[in-house]
């Protein structure tokens, strides 16, 4: 069969002869040095046109000699080129929507045109390297290039370079197994990622070994943009309640040359403070904050700086940040009538809790109170009414009023404080005696309206000295404060006096009762409690309660019941998170927008426990106050509901979460487990929009490392760029054409050594 030479796209030269290298060498130097030994006989020619003819037949002679002892051949090859890969990757998140300039381009229209506009540059690198294209924002897209040229908008969530160059070397895309040719990347850089700190030394390595070169192209001009922008917020996650916390805001300005702005720092809308900053072009600038928490919770505070004219993005001028505020320790406030029994068991069992911190007036004596003694020279001060319940009020966890009355100490102008303070989330106490209640004159007064009870008016039979053994409620039997207290209370002594109201309010829980004494219809409330706004109220309508320990024990009674009893109706008034029945969990405390929001609900039954089945409605609550959400749902095995809100816009939004038992009537109060508040944040401006900025500089140490290059756009066609071109690997068959085999080498070889014999013959060199 004859080959056809079309068959092979390919030769080399090759050598043929059989001999073993040692041989080849022997000869070579014995044809060298019959070379020599020609020159050295042709010394003495006088005529040098002669030596040089002989010679050059000498040395035509000694290369037609090599030709035949090493068979010189061309062989012809049948190979094909693997094709190298590039990798194009179109950044996609939403920075590339921003203008690229002072027109109305956006950068993905400057992407877009030069993909689009210059196709035949990939047509014309076909036959060496195959394409692999991708969209890229957080994560990578395998696409191809008529869908790039298509894309007319942007939204991904961050720009993550490093990300999508590992993608790219790694061959997982289409092209895969084929060896990276380069990377074109067309992006602004604005990376927000792993990269977001500039190139470390370590990434810097990975691209260097990377072996391909990585050619940017950018969209935007930096210059061009104009943004204010809070770059990030330094906070603690968590405070202690009534201690200074200092926060650090960091922003950064560009394209309006040096401004003094107005920085504000609120809480859930409510502005806690001001600071003007001088921002100057292109520097970051930090401003602190430093405010004093003042209730204990979750909440969400925000640093803003205003909104300019001409901003590029205005979503980046706030960031907020959840702070959750919790005690060291519990202050309260106690202040007592007259000195008894019952304030000095009571200040001692407070006293005595190294988690207390106690403040304890005792009034001994009144501003109408006469004396002629210097006023320096009194050992008792008079009340400073105007100190605490202005300045001071808000500083503490619990309000005690213990057999107190208010009138003579002109605090009728501070009752409304105290109101505010417990519908701000503050916690009040009020114990009975003959200064207390309606013998306080508190009926029709704002303490009144904070009361769980309706009172009396002052004179009318408020008081009964008989003794009595309070009874336990079916509310009181499930109540934090007094669970578990049936037993105790049978071995515990009467109690001796009662003030007497008028009502209970509709949504108080009586915990305690008197036995036969009515009020209203019902028995008389011994202990009553409920909530006011975010804060909540207990009423001792006794001033005995202290019989319960030094008494109780004297009859053989537990005398800790007394401890237990008080520590209760404390760590219930504060809200302790372990006697809550309902926790509030949402997933995390900040979405992005559009995200949902995932939120657990954690409800425990009356003797803490999983509250299996119970009915669980969870509310929302926007930023203007407006319910936005009313879901309802029921606890699994575990006692956890879980929900998916939103999704929703941006800003801070309370959650409200109630359960009752399963199965039971919402209405009826016996059956609700709990309630709790809680707060999550949609973040005004997610990482996208934090400084979107083009960064030419990082996509050039990103050429540098890798050796590639880095162009602005716009432009409309591809420059020449260097890429790894691929390697030829022979396949298919060869063939060996030899050259020495032809009697033309041998009679040409002849000739020369016969010509040279005949003439050094006749000129006598034999």
């Amino acid at each position: 069969m004859v080959d056809s030479a079309s068959e092979f796209n390919d030769w080399t030269l090759t050598l043929l002869s059989p001999l073993p290298g040692w041989a080849i060498v022997l000869i070579g130097l014995a044809l060298v040095s019959a070379l020599l030994s020609a020159w050295h006989g042709l010394r003495k020619e006088g005529r040098p046109w002669r030596r040089r003819l002989l010679l050059a037949l000498r040395a035509g002679a000694v290369l037609v000699a090599a030709v035949l002892l090493l068979e010189p051949a061309v062989q012809l090859l049948q190979v094909r080129r693997v094709k190298n890969r590039i990798a194009v990757l179109l950044d996609t998140s939403a920075s590339m929507m921003l203008p690229a300039g002072s027109g109305r381009a956006t950068r993905l229209d400057l992407a877009r045109s030069l993909l689009a506009g210059d196709t035949e540059y990939f047509r014309r690198l076909a036959d060496r390297f195959v394409f692999e294209f991708a969209t890229f924002d957080a994560s990578v897209y395998p696409t191809d290039l008529a869908h790039l040229a298509r894309i007319e908008s942007a939204s991904g969530k961050r720009t993550a370079l490093w990300p999508a160059l590992r993608w790219a070397a790694s061959g997982s895309g289409p092209a895969g197994g084929r060896r990276l040719a380069g990377v074109l990347l067309l992006t602004d850089g604005a990376d927000n990622d792993a990269l977001a700190s500039g190139l470390s030394p370590e990434v810097a390595e990975a691209l260097s070994a990377l072996g391909a070169p990585v050619h940017s192209f950018v969209a935007g001009d930096r210059d061009a943009l104009k943004d204010v922008a809070v770059v990030r917020v330094l906070a603690e996650d968590f405070a202690f309640v009534r201690s200074a916390i200092e926060v650090e805001a960091v922003l950064y300005a560009r394209g309006f040359g040096t401004q003094d702005l107005p920085i504000t720092l609120r809480r859930e809308g409510r502005v806690l403070s001001t600071k003007t900053v001088r921002l100057r072009e292109g520097e970051e600038t930090r401003v602190r904050f430093r405010f004093t928490p003042d209730t204990t919770g979750k909440f969400i505070y925000t640093i803003e700086a205003p909104t300019l004219a001409g901003e590029a993005v205005t979503t980046n001028n706030a960031r907020s940040f959840v702070l959750k505020v919790i005690r060291d320790r519990i202050r309260v406030l106690q202040v007592v009538g007259r000195p008894s029994w019952d304030e000095r068991f009571l200040r001692g069992l407070l006293k005595k809790d190294p988690n207390v911190d106690l403040i304890s007036f005792f009034i001994l004596r009144t501003p109408q109170d006469s004396t002629t003694v210097p006023q320096n020279d009194l050992s008792l001060i008079p009340f400073p009414t105007h100190e605490l319940f202005t300045q001071e009020l808000k500083t503490f966890d619990l309000v005690i009023f213990q057999n107190f009355d208010y009138l003579p100490y002109n605090m009728a102008q501070y009752l409304g404080n105290i109101r505010r303070y417990v519908e701000d989330g503050g916690a009040f106490v009020m114990v009975g005696g003959e200064r207390a209640f309606s013998e306080g004159r508190y009926q029709g007064t704002y303490i009144e309206d904070i009361l769980p009870v309706r009172l009396l008016p002052q004179g009318l039979g408020t008081i009964d000295e008989s003794p009595f053994a309070p009874r336990l409620t079916p509310e009181g039997r499930r109540h934090p404060v007094t669970a578990g207290a049936q037993a105790a209370l049978g071995g515990m002594p009467e109690l001796h006096g009662i003030n007497l109201v008028a009502a209970v309010k509709p949504e108080a829980q009586v915990l305690l009762e008197h036995p036969f004494l009515k009020t209203a219809g019902r028995n008389a409330p011994v202990v009553a409690a409920w909530e006011v706004g975010r804060g909540r109220v207990i009423a001792v309508m006794t001033d005995s309660t202290w019989f319960w320990s030094f008494p109780a024990a004297g009859l053989g009674g537990d005398r800790r019941f007394y401890d237990r009893f008080w520590t209760g109706a404390m760590r219930w008034l504060i809200r302790d998170p372990d006697l809550t029945n309902v926790h509030l969990r949402p997933l995390k405390d900040a979405f992005e927008p559009g995200e949902p929001i995932a939120v657990e609900v954690v409800v425990r039954d009356k003797e803490y426990g999983p509250a299996k089945g119970a009915k669980v409605v969870l509310e929302a609550y926007g930023p203007d106050g407006h319910r936005v959400a009313h879901e309802t749902g029921h606890a699994g095995e575990d006692g956890v509901a879980t929900f998916d809100l939103g999704p929703w816009e941006a800003g801070a939004f309370k959650l409200v979460a109630e359960a009752v038992a399963e199965g039971s009537d919402p209405q009826a109060p016996d059956t609700r487990l709990g309630r709790e508040e809680g707060a999550v944040l949609v973040r005004a401006s997610s990482v996208e929009w934090v400084d979107p900025a083009p960064r030419p500089e990082l996509l050039r140490a990103i050429a540098d490392a890798s050796g590639g290059s880095v162009h602005a756009l716009p432009r409309t066609t591809f420059p020449d760029l260097d890429f790894v071109d691929p390697e030829v690997v022979e396949v298919g068959r060869k063939k060996n054409v030899d050259l020495w085999d032809r009697w033309a080498w041998m009679a040409l070889l002849l000739g020369l050594l016969g010509t040279e014999w005949a003439l050094r013959r006749r000129w006598g060199h034999l």
